[in-house]
């Protein structure tokens, strides 16, 4: 469930929704002058966003390897970077 609250009303409420968020499992956004600006998701979410963009970061990398046709040793990538 997502609920949408401005950012003034946020402040004055803040320890309510933090609650809401970490132990009701809540996703609220949060809106300025109407528009979603950000949103609070409780760290089980968040770290399920991470796996997810891990997972598709991966998937890119495999894909990119498989396409240039050649492996090139991590010391010459970071030469090249100038790391």
């Amino acid at each position: 469930m997502t609920t949408k609250i401005s950012t003034a009303d946020a402040r004055k409420n803040f320890a309510n929704i933090v609650n809401k968020v970490a132990y009701g499992k809540e996703t609220i956004v949060l809106t300025r002058r109407g528009q979603d600006v950000a949103a609070l998701v409780s760290i089980d979410e968040l770290e399920l966003i991470q796996q997810i963009e891990d997972h598709i970061d991966l998937e890119d990398a495999k894909l990119a390897l498989a396409e240039s046709g050649e492996n090139i040793p991590a010391e010459e990538v970071w030469k090249q970077l100038g790391l």
